[in-house]
């Protein structure tokens, strides 16, 4: 076992990056354009009543506050074969949705196709975090695609889930 001590570390993220987990696309219309941006730092289940998710965005994010002002927020957790969709969402490129198909509701949550999830969510609160703000969303309805395995982002690279399914 190697003790790491923090204070001495030269890459912090290393030690983060031992832990999986989902990709999740955090995206709306707003103001009629299309806005998103990628978390690995996504939790489900944060509380079931009311039902809230939660996601830490960096304060330097140019895409969050255009999103938390939107009426409805969509996480799409993105599946297998989406890694180039969750690179374009995480890049400073502004036209992030050229090449990226998706739907929205009548909310404007933003839908991709292809994702193991899909939440309609609107902010309930945000909180500071260090160099990051933590965004509490309110689930209001959910979509479970069982037949899409979701992409994991382990290590700083993207591995898939073989998910196991009994009848």
């Amino acid at each position: 076992m190697t003790v790491m001590n923090i204070s001495e570390s030269p890459d912090i993220r290393q030690a983060f990056s031992n832990f999986p987990s989902g990709v999740a696309a955090i995206c709306a219309v707003v103001d009629g354009v299309p806005k998103g941006l990628a978390a690995s730092s996504f939790t489900v289940g944060v509380s079931l009543e009311p039902p809230l998710v939660s996601v830490a965005v960096q304060n330097s994010s140019t895409t969050w506050p255009f999103l938390k002002r939107a009426e409805r927020i969509g996480v799409s957790i993105l599946g297998t074969g989406q890694e180039a969709t969750c690179r374009q969402l995480a890049s400073k490129n502004p036209d992030k949705f050229d090449e990226i198909s998706y739907t929205s509701t009548d909310g404007g949550a933003i839908i991709i196709p292809g994702c193991s999830l899909w939440l309609d969510c609107s902010l309930f609160a945000e909180y500071p975090a260090g160099d990051h703000v933590v965004a509490l969303l309110e689930v209001h309805s959910a979509d479970v695609h069982l037949h899409e395995s979701p992409i994991i982002f382990h290590n700083s690279k993207f591995k898939t889930l073989d998910l196991v399914r009994s009848n």
